[in-house]
């Protein structure tokens, strides 16, 4: 009963959203935002500058030159609302050449098996529950990756080609295209500068939707706008970061970075609140051993929470992770939450990472040897 109710509910808010007349609301597209790899939730999502493998091409595609294996792979799911909502992601990415490198991402969030009662009164008000089915509500995002180094030495630059697809079972889809733009700077041994630019072009949706007549009748019975073919656009986002890090002693080493989102969709309830840009802050903290061990920690999502006495308190999501190595595999895990802080929705997430090396260089290797 319960997954029942936070199902409906999930797919009610989609609906409200899609119905608004203003089609750029502040939280179009929000999958999207939720992150990949358990490596960077554990670090509240501050990476931008530092990401340096097959996550680059979700985080800064422009990361991706850094990536050494002749092909890396990495791999996520999640579950939240106690399994209800199911969070996927895949990642592929390739050097091309000594400086340049193309990915792939794919993300799908998604809620299945819900509850479809619209057919359950009919006209004559009795009620049938053979006429319950159940339908699937998902988001899908396919990213086309491609970095490169510039004549710069430190400098890299890269791009994502982004598709969108959402449905809410057979009743509304979409199909969304945009693009996402990345820089990396590497100045001496310890800083490294990021920045994100999130929809550079704005991503367009459009709906389309298939309501047939009871189910429009169930719309306008129960006070909700019935929803019209129409555009949804996703504003530009900007990312910087900045990363420090270090060698403490030996293979110990410390790398500590921290990410101001500038969301420009208007006013957000975050720590820095005006009607242009909000800007969102966040800060993470590494501490790892060579490539076999790393803790991690990280606080963000910085909320002003109105009090019963009508002031304002200002709460911050605090997550951590832990990362294992060996050889070319990594195996990341965060206790992170996946949204508003003060309902504490927290989830443990893996994510797996590894790499290939190059199967003409074994060849070369076993022939030499022989």
């Amino acid at each position: 009963m319960k997954k029942s109710i936070v199902a409906i509910m999930l797919v009610c808010t989609g609906f409200a959203t899609i119905a608004q007349q203003d089609i750029t609301p502040k939280y179009s597209n929000e999958f999207l935002s939720i992150g990949v790899g358990a490596s960077a939730l554990g670090r509240s999502n501050s990476i931008v500058a530092g990401v340096d493998d097959v996550t680059a091409g979700y985080w800064n595609p422009a990361g991706l030159t850094d990536v050494k294996d002749f092909l890396q792979i990495g791999a996520m799911h999640a579950e939240y609302f106690a399994g209800i909502a199911k969070y996927d992601y895949i990642g592929i990415a390739k050097p091309i050449d000594d400086k340049s490198t193309a990915g792939f991402t794919f993300i799908r969030f998604g809620v299945d098996d819900i509850p479809n009662t619209t057919q359950l009164i009919d006209a004559s008000g009795n009620i049938d529950y053979d006429k319950i089915t159940t339908f699937t509500a998902g988001d899908y995002g396919f990213l086309f990756s491609y970095a490169r180094k510039m004549p710069i030495e430190g400098l890299s630059v890269g791009g994502n080609f982004k598709v969108v697809y959402r449905h809410v079972g057979n009743f509304a889809r979409s199909w969304g295209f945009g693009l996402d733009g990345g820089i990396n700077y590497q100045l001496g041994e310890h800083w490294r500068f990021g920045a994100m630019i999130r929809d550079l072009t704005t991503t367009f949706n459009a709906w389309s939707f298939n309501l047939d007549d009871q189910m429009i009748e169930t719309f306008q019975q129960t006070g909700n706008d019935i929803p019209e073919n129409g555009l949804e656009i996703t504003t530009t986002k900007f990312i910087l970061g900045t990363q420090f890090k270090t060698n403490l002693v030996k293979e110990f080493y410390l790398s500590t970075e921290i990410d101001l989102d500038l969301n420009t969709d208007g006013r957000r309830n975050v720590l820095i609140r005006t009607s242009p840009v909000s800007i969102d802050p966040h800060w993470g903290i590494e501490i790892g051993y060579g490539k076999w061990v790393a803790l991690r920690a990280g606080f963000g999502n910085l909320q002003w929470i109105k009090n019963t006495d009508l002031t304002e308190s200002l709460t911050f999501q605090p997550n951590i992770g832990i990362g294992v190595g060996f050889k070319s595999v990594k195996i990341d895990y965060a206790f992170t939450d996946i949204g508003d802080a003060s309902v504490a929705l927290y989830s443990h997430v893996f994510s797996l990472r590894f790499g290939l090396s190059d199967p003409k260089e074994k060849e070369s290797g076993e022939s030499s040897l022989e």
